[in-house]
């Protein structure tokens, strides 16, 4: 009979364990997706902050009657693209071709930017100059929330891939989800040259 309530005790004890380790991991697996889910919203509120002000610039150089069209056709066609691009953070393709497009944006704007430059009255204009100064802040901003959605996901990452939360994590159907990545290229550096004559 001893044996039998020993046998009973152990069995309850191992599944009050069970069930809070369990219960442990799958609230800490829960917290660990929602902080991930909430610095990609940080990322997606900085891009945002960028595109709208890409848009204010963009109509302070439409004003200008005779700025180059394609220049700046192209940039309104790379922006139509990057605010298109729908982001599952679980799914790492959809990530790339966000990263793409805004690439595509990037350099857009980049080149229209470097245009701007030929146009003495544009560049006087008070818009143009606050823009310039608030881009180079938003790129920053840009910067750092791409870093801690990183490190967010390392973290995440971490919880689901060591035990025992790993076994928790394939129960509950807790994956890895994708970093943010350098853009192709990006790892070299640019070639500058200055034609000083």
């Amino acid at each position: 009979m001893k044996t039998k309530n020993l046998a009973l005790v152990v069995i309850i004890a191992l599944v009050v364990i069970l069930g809070g380790c369990g219960c442990s991991s799958y609230n800490g697996l829960v917290k660990g997706d929602q902080d991930v889910k909430t610095s990609w919203s940080n990322v997606e509120t900085n891009y945002q902050r960028r595109t709208d002000l890409y848009n204010s610039v963009i109509k302070t150089i439409e004003g200008s009657a005779n700025f180059e069209k394609s220049t700046l056709k192209e940039v309104l066609d790379a922006r139509a693209r990057a605010t298109s691009v729908t982001v599952n953070i679980d799914d790492p393709q959809s990530l790339e071709k966000y990263q793409q497009a805004q690439g595509q944006l990037q350099g857009a704007f980049g080149r229209l930017m470097a245009v701007a430059e030929a146009y003495p009255d544009l560049k006087t204009t008070q818009s143009f100059r606050d823009f310039q100064a608030q881009i180079e802040g938003t790129e920053n901003r840009i910067n750092i929330a791409r870093r801690d959605y990183n490190s967010t996901v390392n973290t995440y990452n971490l919880k689901v891939k060591t035990f025992p939360n790993n076994i928790f994590a394939g129960f509950f159907r807790f994956s890895e989800k994708p970093y943010y990545k350098a853009d192709p290229g990006s790892e070299k550096a640019p070639d500058i040259q200055f034609n000083i004559k």
